[in-house]
């Protein structure tokens, strides 16, 4: 007996373009806010857990969910009396990538 496909949940964004983007946002505030500490002081420090909003938290979510962006659509997961196996998914034409 197959078990329905889970929902889809996890870190991933729409496309690779858009989550490298948020990760340079993310990045880009909290580095900036370090390296700018010296000249502006440590009021630029405010900077760094805005840059936790487009990381969705925590850089290695960030990472995980770039891994999974890469990974959409090339995988699928199947699971069978609760034994889930990771297989490539299946093109359009009936072929294997």
């Amino acid at each position: 007996m197959k078990a329905p496909a889970a929902p889809e949940t996890g870190f991933a964004s729409k496309s690779v373009p858009r989550h490298l983007a948020r990760g340079l946002v993310g990045f880009g505030l909290i580095i900036g806010s370090i390296a700018l500490t010296p000249l502006v002081g440590p009021a630029v420090l405010l900077a760094a857990p805005l840059g936790l909003i487009p990381l969705r938290g925590c850089p290695a979510c960030w990472t995980i969910g770039l891994a999974q962006t890469i990974s959409r659509g090339r995988l699928q997961r199947e699971c069978v009396d609760g034994v889930c196996t990771l297989t490539a998914a299946r093109r359009p034409g009936g072929e294997a990538p």
